[in-house]
């Protein structure tokens, strides 16, 4: 794994943040279910990952630029920017 300057800027408050839904809204809405929850670390919106029809988690990211998701499945302890397309794990010294 690699980082940037985007991932090692994201605090522990950040990272450790509860996801406002534990799932994807938009693919709720379409009656979709939603596979690899992602959670955006500057607003915190659930978006499903880029394996389902409606790639929420990366509309997302084309629509408001915030640069930095973090899976929230159990186990998954990483992040992902999409701004230097490099998967890291955050120091969460703060």
């Amino acid at each position: 794994m690699s980082t940037c300057d985007h991932i090692s800027t994201i605090s522990g408050e950040q990272y450790n943040r509860l996801p406002a839904s534990d799932s994807c809204e938009e693919c709720r809405k379409l009656g979709q279910q939603p596979v690899q929850r992602r959670m955006c670390l500057t607003c915190g919106h659930v978006g499903c990952c880029d394996s389902t029809p409606g790639q929420h988690a990366t509309a997302h990211f084309k629509e408001t630029q915030h640069p930095v998701m973090r899976s929230i499945e159990p186990g998954g302890g990483w992040m992902w920017c999409y701004v230097h397309e490099v998967m890291g794990r955050p120091t969460l010294e703060s």
